[in-house]
């Protein structure tokens, strides 16, 4: 009893984590994983969870876990069932009752509560009402995991959970031009989880797959051949580079127009210099208006701010977007007629570019912290492996028979990474990566990468 009070304590201070041994399959394990959630996870009154205002500027409430408050919930799984979409909601604040209208925050609906079930595995038992810290299952509703519902008493939203950044993205095609199930399955697959993210590139018009990892995507592309029918092509994963600037650059660029009737005047006068794209993980850029004497209007500034915004979602090297950039505005000049926020936007703009060429530009790519385990006696082989992809090796640990060799790699040489690992170990090896930060490439690289964007730009003409 004691040992179990202080793992209890431990764990709810964030202090220790309890790890238990189960096979799904053979359903071992699984009553004893659920006996700890029972005896060392904290109940709903023993934690402070936090929700946003959006009536009073997102001040920030603490939740009150009691039936008698007013109702805060959060959709946080999503699955498609027989009767439709199954949304379960964890019950934050109050009651929900079945009956009872609830208002989805993010799109303002009213939705009310038609039947109310509670999970028992794959059954369900319908009841007539949950109260705080309590989950449960509504049908029919349209919303995304991350959404927030309340009784309409109050407009308050939870903060959303933590969505890291994409690592890898491939291009998806599917094999019949006429599929219609296509975009169908990619909005579920958005809607259930928030790491998978589809967009269509502008230039080249492909659908592009984002994720957390190769196997990630490869599993979704598995689930719409088997539940949708619908066979995909992938193309080679787009990694996410980056541009930045090396070295200070000023730029004093004038924006003229005359068409008949009025025309487009904007000058901007400053400097683009690198920040460090570490100390500004928030914002990877940076715009400061130093400007005196009103030579720019105070109503042109927020457009000269959006041009800067404009040149910084493309670079010119390889199309990919700009971080780690500071934009200072010293100074401009505007005209009684021409001057427009569209004048001052674009001036912006090709200043910003004009200078960002001239402050010797580097590409960044994706590297990756890169942990292989294998037996022993392979341990030469995976070193090889990884000397070959460019890596750094960063450690290594022998443990008995196993070696576990930590090491940075770049994420555009570890595609196929996992084929020739398991050939390298008998299939007995495997490895884990996540995203370290953002290097410059080398130069030789850099050309290449240069050249192709070159030739795909070529090609569009």
């Amino acid at each position: 009893q004691q040992i179990r009070a202080a793992v209890r304590r431990a764990t709810i201070a964030r202090k220790f984590t309890p790890v238990l041994m189960g096979s799904a399959i053979k359903d071992k394990g699984v009553q004893s994983l659920l006996d700890a959630v029972i005896s060392y996870l904290p109940n709903p009154t023993e934690i402070t969870n936090t929700m946003l205002d959006i009536d009073n500027g997102e001040q920030v409430l603490d939740v009150i876990p009691h039936s008698n408050q007013p109702f805060v919930g959060l959709a946080f799984k999503l699955e498609e069932g027989k009767y439709g979409q199954l949304t379960y909601i964890r019950v934050y604040q109050g009651r929900l009752e079945k009956g009872q209208f609830a208002y989805h925050v993010k799109t303002g609906k009213k939705i009310k509560i038609a039947r109310l079930v509670r999970m028992h595995s794959n059954s369900m038992e319908d009841v007539d009402s949950v109260g705080a810290g309590e989950i449960c299952a509504l049908f029919g509703i349209d919303c995304a995991s991350g959404d927030t519902f309340t009784d309409g008493t109050i407009n308050c939203s939870m903060s959303t959970m933590y969505v890291p950044d994409s690592v890898i993205s491939l291009s998806l095609t599917p094999k019949d031009k006429n599929a219609p199930n296509f975009s169908k399955a990619l909005n579920r697959f958005q809607r259930e989880d928030p790491t998978f993210r589809v967009h269509v590139d502008s230039e080249s018009k492909q659908t592009i797959i984002s994720g957390m990892g190769e196997l990630h995507l490869d599993i979704y592309v598995e689930r719409m051949r088997r539940e949708y029918n619908v066979d995909c092509i992938t193309g080679k994963p787009q990694v996410a580079f980056r541009e930045t600037a090396t070295s200070k650059a000023k730029f004093a660029y004038t924006h003229k127009k005359q068409t008949g009737g009025s025309g487009q005047y904007g000058r901007v006068v400053g400097y683009i210099e690198p920040i460090d794209s570490a100390q500004h993980a928030e914002l990877p850029y940076e715009f400061v208006n130093n400007v005196v004497g009103g030579n720019i209007p105070t109503q042109f500034l927020p457009a000269c701010e959006k041009g800067f915004m404009d040149g910084l979602k493309e670079g010119f090297m390889v199309g990919h977007p700009v971080v780690g950039v500071r934009m200072v505005l010293e100074d401009g000049q505007a005209h009684m007629v021409d001057s427009s926020e569209l004048a001052f936007r674009l001036a912006t703009l090709n200043a910003f570019r004009e200078a960002f060429k001239a402050s010797g530009p580097r590409i960044l790519e994706p590297v990756m912290l890169v942990e292989v385990s294998a037996p022993v006696e392979f341990q030469g082989n995976v070193l090889g492996s990884l000397n070959k992809r460019k890596g750094m090796i960063v450690d290594t640990e022998t443990q008995e028979d196993y070696c576990v060799v930590t090491s940075e790699v770049p994420l555009n040489n570890m595609f196929g990474y996992s084929t020739e690992l398991r050939s390298a170990t008998q299939g007995k090896g495997e490895f884990s990566m996540e995203y370290k930060r953002h290097s410059p490439v080398m130069h030789s690289v850099q050309e290449e990468l240069i050249k192709e964007h070159q030739a795909k730009l070529a090609e569009k003409k």
